[in-house]
């Protein structure tokens, strides 16, 4: 009876082994609610821009797509910021008034003579009618030896580096070169530029391209983004902030816009100086790039045509000497097919990206600067066997 008890007080006391069901969770589910989260932000962040994509979230399209995410409030805009976006807009939908002979401008920017005449005379000859050439001499009246550049000088102040004198003299220098309306494109060279083609290549790789050549990156260092002034707010912010060089080539359209523009370079004149609040903020570096990258982002091609050497890493580029120039020199540059650009922070970050011309990668660089006047025999000498034709 004992042991029966005893026995009976075991069971008892010992735990019943129970078989439990495995818990299958429901992994689709999971799955499936986070690619529609995922597609809801995208679309958010990234509105769809055309029909087709819009019906994939609402056959009403994107309007109605957007209807019931949350709102983005975004500041109020100034009176004068609110002008400035009409009127860039008014010019962006303008379409290009179409002229019989369009033509491209040449705007040299030089403190006086043009050493490089005799090469652009070569460069020209035989293209009359289809460019036009006007010269900014800042610092003593030029001596012309080409037919090309004669009378072709235009009223000039003196330019001081790195202040805004230097956006006042390619603002005057467009200014006189939109009153001809066969001018349809419009680039920014120095004394120092010289040709890297034939001119039937560069005639037709800018007169058929859908964008403006701006330099145009996001330089969060030193030399970058640290020259930003507070006093820029609200218009432009420093995220907005962008450097670049200051060698351009413009479509009609954005040289008007350029031309007509008072707010934002009025920020430049003001707070975009060295020495400025313990900056050194140039504006010849800083303007265009930021100033395109808030009216038109799109419509710039983010690099320049004009090729400069800062492999150096010093206050100014690479300069060639007779010695350095050769046939190999110009056909490697002539090949570039992508744009290098590196930031000023400790950690240097380098942004390598393909020059891409109406979709087509094509090579980068139609011009190339700083040579010295000594290179001008040479560079003639060469000139027809290292251009590329059409």
């Amino acid at each position: 009876m004992k042991a029966t008890e005893a026995w009976g007080l075991s069971m008892q006391i010992l735990p019943m082994h129970r078989h439990r069901h495995v818990s299958r969770r429901p992994v689709w589910i999971i799955v499936l609610v986070c690619l529609v989260s995922f597609f809801v932000i995208c679309g958010y962040v990234y509105p769809p821009e055309n029909s087709s994509a819009c019906y994939v979230f609402s056959p009403r399209g994107c309007k109605a797509f957007q209807e019931w995410l949350p709102s983005y409030t975004r500041r109020e805009l100034t009176d004068e910021e609110l002008a400035s976006q009409v009127l860039v807009q008014e010019f962006l939908r303008t379409p290009p008034q179409q002229t019989e002979n369009p033509k491209i401008a040449f705007l040299f920017l030089t403190p006086g003579s043009l050493p490089f005449e005799n090469l652009w005379d070569v460069f020209f000859s035989g293209h009359e009618g289809k460019f036009s050439v006007y010269v900014h001499a800042s610092q003593r009246k030029p001596v012309h030896q080409s037919k090309y550049f004669i009378d072709r000088d235009i009223h000039s102040d003196k330019v001081g580096w790195g202040q805004v004198s230097m956006i006042d003299a390619e603002r005057r220098l467009l200014g006189n070169a939109l009153r001809d309306p066969d001018n349809q494109h419009f680039v920014l060279l120095s004394d120092s530029c010289i040709p890297l083609h034939r001119f039937e290549y560069v005639y037709n790789y800018l007169m058929y391209t859908n964008v403006s050549y701006i330099d145009s990156f996001l330089d969060p260092g030193p030399h970058g983004n640290d020259r930003y002034s507070p006093h820029m707010l609200p218009e432009i912010e420093k995220e907005d902030f962008r450097k670049g060089a200051q060698w351009f080539h413009l479509k009609r359209q954005h040289a008007m816009i350029v031309i007509s523009d008072t707010l934002y370079y009025s920020k430049f004149r003001n707070y975009c100086r060295p020495g400025f609040e313990g900056r050194n903020c140039y504006c010849d570096e800083h303007y265009l790039p930021t100033f395109f990258n808030i009216v038109d982002p799109g419509g710039m091609a983010n690099w320049s045509v004009t090729h400069v050497d800062w492999s150096e890493h010093k206050w100014h580029p690479k300069s060639y000497r007779a010695q350095d120039v050769s046939y190999e020199l110009l056909q490697k540059i002539t090949s570039i097919d992508e744009t290098v650009h590196e930031t000023s922070e400790a950690k240097k970050q380098v942004i390598v990206k393909p020059c891409v011309w109406n979709g087509v990668k094509r090579p980068c660089y139609l011009f190339a600067r700083k040579f010295y006047p000594e290179t001008l025999d040479i560079l003639i000498q060469i000139f027809s066997n290292y251009t590329a034709s059409v």
